[in-house]
């Protein structure tokens, strides 16, 4: 079953998401939602979506960098290698904490489930380090840089109620068909 993705303007995207209780990890609910999470989120297509996206106020996130989907992109191996953007398996971040290994500021192009149509420009930092609990309530650290760092800050904002449009240079905001057909510049 595929979840109803809520778009910008609904209240659940504006909140701080509640922490998920260690206990409730393994229980039913949390699972459904997970594995829920996870056919939305390749169905869209997307590389992450927070619980919030879903209408859910918990802090939960999936994330996933199928090969098909850097693929799909029409990226040579060199452009995809200087936007340090590579396959990343399936992970899920409970209750995450992101501290900021190297804050250079690296600007790529981000859109979001939730805001459908339309992408930016938006500096994000260009290591992290992430401490979360995974799937079973294990605790798990996860180092990344590039685009891996990109999508962790990008779905760690939705658990503290932002957006990218909140951090994107906002000249460059364009709708996905523009961006695509390169008359943004």
């Amino acid at each position: 079953m595929i979840l109803k993705i809520v778009q910008a303007g609904d209240p659940v995207l504006r909140r701080v998401a509640e922490a998920v209780r260690p206990e409730d990890i393994a229980g039913e609910n949390i699972q459904q939602l997970i594995a829920l999470m996870r056919e939305t989120m390749r169905d869209a297509p997307g590389v992450g979506l927070a619980a919030p996206q879903v209408g859910v106020s918990l802090a939960l996130a999936v994330i996933e960098v199928l090969p098909e989907y850097l693929t799909r992109r029409g990226l040579s191996s060199a452009e995809l290698a200087e936007r340090e953007m590579e396959a990343v398996p399936f992970h899920v971040l409970v209750n995450p904490r992101l501290t900021v290994v190297d804050a250079a500021a690296a600007v790529c192009v981000e859109g979001c489930l939730s805001v459908r149509g339309y992408a930016a420009r938006v500096p994000r930092a260009r290591a992290v380090r992430v401490s979360a609990l995974d799937h079973r309530g294990a605790p798990v650290e996860i180092s990344a840089r590039g685009w891996h760092a990109r999508i962790l800050q990008h779905e760690i904002d939705h658990l503290e109620g932002k957006l990218y449009i909140d951090v994107m240079e906002t000249r460059s905001f364009t709708t996905i068909e523009n961006q695509e057909s390169g008359k943004v510049t």
